[in-house]
């Protein structure tokens, strides 16, 4: 019996699976229980930044362990309040406190819940190109197909175009017009809701698994004005891009801009041990030290979890990962991505910034057809299927979302790795070109 079968996986057909059985790791490699080696160039789901078996975290996780395993939420916790005293510490300035959860859509969820009762008002902005989690409001937020089959049109949430020149809904010739317009638009969006209606905005710092989005210079500075014009929370998504993916602690770093509420999770203890949480701004926390929050989780702050996160910050701070994710970015991935874009004719638009890329895969430059439809399966998915195997063929887990081939690989991965990895997509590549004029 193969025991893979006995599990209902997410975001999936049921049913027997071709893929390794990983039972091992190490650095920016896992290893499946025939032996072979694989170059992790996903980081998972992007959140092993530190990649596998990161001594430090282990260690962190084993010597909690040994004290104590488990704790609920009302009782004091050392080790929580460790982890939460290393995420304020780097994270924008007037975020002072945190609530942990399991997971980023649990963060999404608590951050609406939060901003909702903050305002009294029940809408929430979200971009199309996004995702923001699977639970009911994370997934209605998401602006990706990924929500259509969830989406009963019931949760206040409203939807918008942000800034994206390669597919621009506006338009647009240069960043600086896309920008401009971008915001114009968001501004019209919220009149036309009405701005006393609306309790908040959620928007990934860079968008992540909808395609890897960097906003323009100004979008976000220009976004918080209006944000701040309306009485609106500004909800930061940070799930992906925290804690060193883009080459700062925060997408929002960038930008030099603090939301009043910031969700995170992946990469603040690198996934070792479910973690996620909410950054809350003083003014938002200031409206529940004279009223009870009315939510909770089981495993809000588990030890376990702190630990991991403590001992990954404390390593990402000796380390410099961010320092290193930006160097991963300009002179290793961002040049590499570049190069085989010149070279397959499959590949529409190269777009990233420290460790988090995409390269956007089409069937024709000129029309930028998409290499397969959204939600694509079976046949219609060939193409991404052929590249996804050309891959597993020689020793590298890709990412692949739709027609996008996402590059992030841990931000510690070393050069002559990523340069393995580059070289077995060059080849993978050569599968997809013939479906390209």
């Amino acid at each position: 019996m193969n025991l893979d079968d006995l599990v209902f996986h997410p975001w999936a057909m049921q049913g027997p699976r071709d893929v390794p059985t990983l039972v091992g790791g190490s650095g920016s490699h896992v290893v499946d229980d025939g032996g072979r080696r694989y170059l992790d160039f996903g980081s998972q789901l992007v959140f092993a930044n530190l990649g596998h078996q990161h001594p430090r975290i282990v260690a962190a996780i084993r010597e909690q362990a040994d004290r104590l395993c488990t704790l609920a939420p009302g009782w004091a916790s050392d080790v929580r309040g460790e982890a939460a005293r290393l995420i304020v510490e780097v994270a924008p300035e007037g975020l002072g406190h945190v609530l942990f959860t399991s997971s980023g859509t649990e963060a999404i969820e608590h951050a609406v819940r939060m901003a909702r009762l903050f305002t009294g008002r029940p809408k929430v902005l979200a971009a199309y190109r996004s995702y923001h989690g699977s639970t009911t409001t994370s997934i209605h937020l998401t602006g990706d197909p990924r929500r259509w089959a969830s989406d009963t049109g019931a949760a206040g949430a409203v939807h918008f175009f942000g800034p994206f020149l390669y597919r621009s809904a506006f338009g647009s010739a240069t960043q600086e017009e896309e920008c401009e317009r971008a915001l114009a638009h968001l501004e019209q969006v919220i009149l036309l809701e009405g701005p006393g209606t609306i309790a908040a905005l959620v928007l990934e710092s860079v968008t992540g698994s909808s395609g890897v989005i960097v906003p323009p210079p100004g979008y976000l500075r220009g976004l918080r004005e209006l944000c701040d014009r309306h009485g609106i929370i500004y909800i930061a998504d940070e799930v992906m891009a925290g804690f060193g993916r883009t080459g700062a602690w925060f997408g929002v770093d960038h930008a030099g801009v603090a939301p009043d509420l910031m969700a995170f999770a992946k990469g603040v203890n690198s996934g070792y041990v479910p973690l996620g949480g909410v950054l809350v701004s003083d003014a938002v926390y200031e409206l529940f030290t004279t009223r009870p929050y009315p939510a909770g989780l089981t495993y809000s702050g588990h030890p376990l979890a702190c630990a991991a996160a403590v001992g990954a910050i404390s390593a990402m701070r000796d380390e410099d990962t961010i320092a290193a994710a930006a160097r991963l970015g300009s002179e290793v991935l961002g040049p590499g991505l570049r190069e085989l874009a010149d070279k397959h004719r499959v590949v529409g638009d190269v777009r990233g910034i420290g460790g988090l890329w995409s390269l956007e895969l089409v069937r024709d430059r000129v029309t930028q057809e998409p290499l397969v439809p959204p939600g694509a399966t079976g046949a219609a998915n060939a193409p991404m299927a052929a590249v996804v195997k050309a891959c597993l063929e020689r020793g590298l887990l890709p990412l692949v979302l739709g027609n996008r081939l996402h590059v992030a690989p841990p931000l510690n991965v070393d050069d002559g790795d990523a340069a393995a990895g580059l070289a077995i997509l060059d080849e993978a590549l050569s599968a997809a070109d013939e479906h390209a004029a």
